[in-house]
């Protein structure tokens, strides 16, 4: 049996985190456990942009997020044990509640964790203090409750962003997005880079659901509609999807009767949204919140159980990595202090009543064609979504020489809007094929370094697509002419 003080389940962000912030804060026997075969979580398959901003101060991709964080761990935490390729199947945990004025708290019963891999078997670890960081799922056909048939082509947005950039699979030519979460956005774009057909986006919502920079990058920037108000009330298809049937709906949700239209495709994406990962949580008899579907957490973030903390998506989902790392940040300490004896008791009020977590979206407003450029007096005036950070403030741009920007809040939202409307600007995020010393074929991820001409955007994704680097690559080499690796061989 394997004794710890600390055990992290989970290395993605919030468990990178959570692992780094507890050996900051004293604590020496850590344990990550990460069910994959490497660090970074989900964030690996992420390759576009838009992440650490608000930790790292740049705009990075996933994979560089990761493989920073990964690299802050090794260096600033040499001692934390990592266990890759690691199930945890089930823990257990302690009731009674902690009482820090007897001498209980040292000889107080631990944690059990049950785990397995395919080096050790079946195997027990134990811990005074466990950190969940497991992250979310998403929501799969069966929750949705679409009838029809079961047809290959219809899968969640995020396994369809794994085949494509991590297996290298391209997953349909003809493609529908159910669901305007950010995933199904940006795998809209990512489809049509890839040089499939993306015909619709629909959203059963009277809004978009992801952010609003992401409508503008990923939908309006590659002619993509978004319906609004609408659902697929069918699926067609016997050996591989054909078809579905969309219908508008009611202020209910309720499908209208007489609306319905037939779209043909060969591959239904499903962005409906995401459930933080909590089998483990309820296994262990922890209290869940049913609004957020993650356990209740003090504002240490202790979960129901002591000594049982709990971070990231898998607490409530978040909409940016750099808020999972932050929160994780908080949980790694107050883990820290838990074990050394030096944090209070949580009190029941506490866990029964905890912190409320809003989700922090902004929705772009809804437009019509006519409303995205219009006049004012004798001046043209354009309206748009800053796509610099998540915030997504809607700018006024004042066509005069020279132009008037309005909206922004911050002057990289001035300097934006006035290339926009001039020669506007986008940083490519794709992948590359390389071939690995034992001949076979990878891929990696890449971006364009710094923005290009939005034109030139194809030009340059298939002069990627038709090239064979050669292994080794490492994050951060330029492997053609402006083009960098942003995740390693």
């Amino acid at each position: 049996m394997r004794n710890y003080d600390i055990v992290v389940i989970g290395g993605g962000p919030a468990g990178l985190a959570a692992a780094k912030s507890a050996s900051e804060n004293g604590c020496r026997s850590i344990l990550l456990i990460e069910r994959d075969t490497k660090l970074g979580g989900i964030l690996n398959q992420c390759i576009h942009n838009g992440f650490g901003l608000a930790h790292f101060g740049e705009e990075l991709t996933g994979p560089e997020y990761a493989h920073r964080a990964i690299e802050e761990l090794k260096r600033d935490a040499p001692g934390v044990e990592i266990l890759l390729d690691t199930f945890v199947a089930d823990f257990s945990t302690e009731k009674k509640e902690l009482n820090l004025d007897t001498a209980e708290y040292e000889s107080r019963k631990v944690n059990t964790i049950y785990a397995m891999n395919n080096k050790d078997g079946y195997f027990e670890i134990t811990a005074k203090a466990v950190i969940l960081a497991m992250g979310c799922r998403e929501k799969a056909r069966g929750a949705l409750a679409i009838p029809g048939t079961r047809p290959a082509g219809v899968m969640t947005a995020g396994l369809a962003q794994h085949y494509v950039n991590i297996d290298g699979y391209m997953v349909g030519r003809k493609v529908v997005i159910l669901g305007s979460g950010d995933i199904g956005l940006i795998m809209a774009r990512r489809m049509v880079l890839e040089g499939a057909e993306v015909l619709a986006c629909i959203e059963i919502a009277p809004q978009p659901g992801g952010l609003a920079r992401n409508i503008t990058q990923c939908l309006e920037d590659y002619g993509i509609p978004l319906y609004l108000s609408q659902t697929v009330t069918a699926i067609h298809g016997k050996d591989r999807l054909c078809g579905i049937t969309v219908s508008q709906v009611d202020q209910n949700y309720t499908p209208i009767p007489g609306t319905e239209r037939e779209i043909e495709c060969d591959t239904l994406l499903l962005s409906c949204g995401l459930i933080p990962e909590n089998e483990l949580s309820r296994k262990a008899g922890l209290s869940i919140d049913p609004k957020t579907g993650g356990p209740f957490a003090s504002e240490s973030l202790e979960t129901s159980a002591p000594g049982i903390f709990a971070c990231g998506n898998v607490l409530h989902v978040h909409d940016l990595a750099d808020n999972v790392t932050k929160e994780a940040i908080v949980a790694g300490k107050a883990a820290a202090l838990y074990v050394s004896g030096e944090a209070e008791t949580t009190s029941r009020e506490a866990i029964d009543h905890p912190k409320v977590f809003p989700r922090k979206v902004v929705k772009p407003p809804e437009k019509t064609e006519s409303e995205s450029k219009e006049t004012s007096g004798d001046t043209a005036v354009r309206r748009m979504t800053c796509i610099i950070c998540p915030r997504g403030c809607q700018l006024s741009v004042t066509l005069t020489d020279p132009p008037l920007v309005s909206g922004n809040s911050c002057p990289r939202g001035e300097e934006y809007a006035i290339a926009e409307v001039s020669h506007p600007m986008r940083t490519l995020t794709t992948t590359i094929r390389v071939r690995n010393e034992d001949g076979t074929l990878g891929r990696i991820s890449v971006k364009s370094k710094g923005e290009i001409p939005k034109e030139e955007i194809f030009k340059l994704a298939g002069k990627i697509h038709h090239t064979i680097l050669q292994a080794p690559v490492k994050v951060g080499d330029e492997v053609l002419p402006g083009v960098i690796a942003t995740s390693g061989t």
